[in-house]
């Protein structure tokens, strides 16, 4: 961020003075309160002092400072206060009140305080929720020293900095900009008024879990803590799992990426402890139910926040800047060593004290069978485990590698783990808890298995001719038939009963989903000439023209005609004022089984020509006949050799091979075109040794499909005739077909009203647990002395 170039200047009264100083001393306040409500939960805990109330107002009092924080943060943006550097970096008056408040989380300082926000008002539900359960003091102590950690972070990088402050040697005291930088057009879209805070709940309520983990391994309490985590748990994947998927839609629908899902490092940094929170769900069930697994959940609890702290650390750090489009700038030194200190910290208090207990846990783990649930369960949870490793692995690449793992490395790893996932998704419904259940389990099977076949086959009749994914469309498929039936079941006993199975399905259709549009989608990047049809990926296009929004984009007018059937797609593109780059945003029509989905790439104004050029669509490998010539387009030549005499020498050239034969003689020549960001194509002709005959490419069609290539070339000095206007303009587009890509949303449909159920079961469950406790305890004499002791402790 630089300063601006023109200043409006002002005097502070000191009544302004103090309203400035009032949201770094609020962010202060709650610092405190936080740390010394720890340390007097810690204190209660111990029963070295008697200090609950102490430990209960001063969580209060950080929560209200964190919210009367956020208050006056989102009244100064409305406000259009520049002198604050953040408001300044991140807002404009000329923004849309809905698209001005999503700045609050747009930059690190605010989102830090989103962050603390969503943490505060958790830690209120926490703190009552722990109360109920009677593990308040424990739990509360490692969650509040976790919030003044945040605290303390947030202070570092605080919202509420002045610009002179931020730019003390280019900004005098008092100098306010007119106007704020803005937003980035690329976050000015509905989207980012629900994913980033969705994410930010996600991340601040996988904090609770750690802390019960870390308060049970404290107080000695390996089994009791579970089903008190288990709906936080619940509460964590699914917040967090639904930022995700916001944010895959996002990307497709909008952002012209040209897929939902780009293996992206911090896109990455936040399924890794998606998917150990999944893994943590499914093991703390087993715990639950058979009292094993215990050293896991505590290393998963622990493991999945120090997860995203280590997000928190990659996107925050600066440390991603050159190999993640999501990654902010270099914070400074010192964010940079609190980010990594909280790292450690969190991770070293966790698992230190998962060592000081591990040998007491080793007494708890009892012995599985090989085919029971547990057991299989156990096997779904590492190969979890080992897709978290290969992501973690490709994510971290570039820290200590300098370049980015290739996409295709995560498919290729991740594809052995989805297809084992998808049949013990199945099978482990088909098995008991506790006891060994091979005996009949081919005849359990045996529906799923026959109408996974049946489905499987009529996809080799459509097209599906790789053996792996026909391995994973079966193991997906088997997990579908056989939790739809389970959860049919389980629907007979309460509508809450099939959340688990509802996610499942949800899973065995994301994985079906990304065969289809992943796998089997077609890519093509063609030109379209103003108001010539042509035909790609089976659909008729015409590019019609273009106009202006009125934003001060332009939109670009493609009509496309399938099976008797036109409609109308209209991608824009524009050049942001904010960072001086070329924005696109794709379009794309859903059909039942498909997407068509294009995405502009650059427009070529129509120049002004003459007779002497024709132009010519050369098909690779296919020898044409112009005038007395026979012109082969041999191959595409990338080198940087071809640049020799073109303008500027940035950019990415691209040289056709041609082989002409005239006269009995052939020759060999290359034309080059060069691409710059932001400017039109650059054409070096290749001339014959006539020196009066040339090619230049005009434009390129590479369908990896069908493996085939074509390029549009200009040919110079055929005739002799006298300049014409210009020609029309040509729209270059990216056009894909994505089968099935419907199915990514319906599964992420399902899999969150899937695990909404589950909450709503967990809970249900918990209460009617605790009634039965209240009743034992009360015929045993028990019930009276809890409440007896608390009432002392305050």
């Amino acid at each position: 961020m630089s300063p601006p170039s023109a200043f409006i200047f002002s005097t502070f009264t000191p009544k302004e003075g103090f309203s400035a100083m009032a949201g770094q001393v609020l962010l202060w306040l709650g610092f405190a309160a936080a740390a010394v409500s720890g340390f007097a939960y810690y204190r209660t805990a111990m029963k070295k002092q008697y200090a609950l109330r102490l430990a209960r107002r001063s969580f209060g009092l950080m929560a209200a400072s964190v919210v009367t924080a956020s208050v006056l943060l989102m009244v100064y943006i409305l406000r259009h206060q520049f002198e604050y550097a953040y408001i300044y970096a991140y807002s404009s008056t000329d923004l849309a009140k809905e698209l001005l408040v999503t700045t609050f989380w747009a930059g690190q300082e605010g989102s830090f305080l989103f962050w603390a926000l969503c943490s505060a008002l958790i830690g209120i539900a926490l703190q009552r929720y722990t109360q109920k359960h009677k593990v308040e003091f424990e739990v509360m102590a490692v969650y509040g020293f976790v919030q003044a950690f945040l605290m303390l972070l947030l202070i570092a990088k605080s919202p509420f900095k002045y610009i002179w402050d931020a730019y003390p040697e280019q900004m005098a005291v008092g100098a306010i900009p007119p106007e704020g930088k803005g937003l980035n057009p690329l976050l000015q879209n509905f989207w980012m008024i629900i994913h980033p805070p969705i994410l930010f709940v996600g991340f601040a309520a996988m904090a609770v879990p750690f802390c019960f983990a870390a308060a049970a391994l404290w107080r000695r309490t390996y089994n009791e803590w579970v089903p008190n985590a288990l709906p936080w748990v619940l509460f964590g994947v699914l917040w967090l799992g639904a930022g995700i998927i916001i944010g895959g839609y996002w990307a497709y629908g909008v952002l012209g990426w040209g897929g939902w899902w780009g293996w992206d490092p911090v896109e990455n940094s936040s399924l890794i402890p998606w998917i150990t929170g999944i893994a943590l769900l499914h093991t703390l069930v087993v715990q639950k139910l058979t009292g094993n697994l215990v050293r896991t959940n505590f290393f998963l609890a622990i493991l999945t926040f120090s997860l995203v702290v280590y997000s928190t650390f990659l996107t925050r750090s600066g440390i991603l800047g050159s190999a993640s489009v999501h990654s902010f700038t270099d914070p400074g030194s010192f964010v940079y060593t609190l980010l990594a200190a909280w790292l450690v910290g969190s991770a070293g208090l966790g698992f230190g004290l998962l060592a000081k207990r591990w040998s007491e846990l080793k007494r708890l783990a009892g012995k599985v069978g090989m085919l029971t649930r547990e057991s299989l369960i156990s096997i779904m949870t590492a190969a979890l485990a080992a897709s978290a490793i290969i992501i973690f692995f490709g994510t971290s690449w570039p820290i200590v590698g300098n370049s980015s793992v290739d996409p295709s490395f995560y498919d290729r790893m991740n594809l052995p783990i989805a297809i084992a996932l998808g049949f013990v998704l199945g099978i482990s419904l088909l098995v008991m808890w506790r006891q060994e259940s091979a005996q009949g389990l081919l005849n359990r099977a045996s529906f799923a298995v026959g109408g996974s076949a049946l489905v499987v086959i009529g996809l080799l009749f459509a097209g599906l001719d790789d053996w792996s994914m026909g391995l994973l469309a079966f193991a997906s498929l088997f997990a579908f038939f056989v939790n739809l039936t389970h959860g049919y079941r389980l629907s007979k006993q309460g509508w809450f009963m099939v959340g688990g199975p509802l996610a499942h399905i949800g899973l065995a259709l994301l994985f079906l989903g990304i065969i289809g549009s992943g796998f089997y989608g077609q890519k093509a990047t063609t030109s379209l000439t103003q108001g010539e049809p042509k035909e790609v990926l089976g659909h008729m296009l015409t590019y019609t023209g273009s106009q202006p929004t009125e934003d001060g984009k332009w939109k670009f007018t493609v009509t496309a005609e399938h099976a008797g059937s036109s409609f109308l797609l209209e991608p824009v593109m524009f050049k942001s004022t904010y960072n001086d780059q070329i924005m696109r945003n794709p379009d794309y029509a859903t059909f039942l089984t498909k997407d068509f989905y294009i995405e502009p790439v650059s427009l070529e104004k129509g120049a002004v020509t003459d007779h002497t050029h024709d132009t010519f669509e050369l098909q690779k490998g296919i020898p044409i006949t112009i005038a007395d010539m026979t012109v082969t387009f041999v191959r595409f030549d990338m080198n940087q050799h071809g640049m020799e005499g073109m303008t500027g020498g940035e950019g990415f050239p691209v040289g056709a091979v041609l082989e002409v034969v005239r006269g009995g003689k052939k020759e060999t020549v290359t034309a080059v075109t060069l691409y710059k960001e932001g400017q039109q194509p650059e054409f070096k002709p290749a001339m014959l040794k006539d020196g009066k005959t040339g090619f230049s490419m005009l434009s390129m069609n590479i369908n990896p499909e069908n493996k085939t290539s074509s390029i549009r070339v200009d040919v110079a000095g055929l005739h002799d005739h006298a300049e014409q206007p210009a020609g029309p303009d040509m729209l270059v587009i990216e056009a894909s077909v994505k089968p099935f890509v419907s199915l990514i949303w319906v599964a992420a449909t399902l899999m969150s009203v899937g695990l909404i159920l589950s909450i709503v079961s967990k809970l249900r469950t918990a209460r009617l647990e605790r009634e039965i406790k209240i009743q034992s305890d009360q015929k045993r004499g028990n019930g009276k002395h809890r409440p007896v002791q608390e009432k002392e402790l305050v």
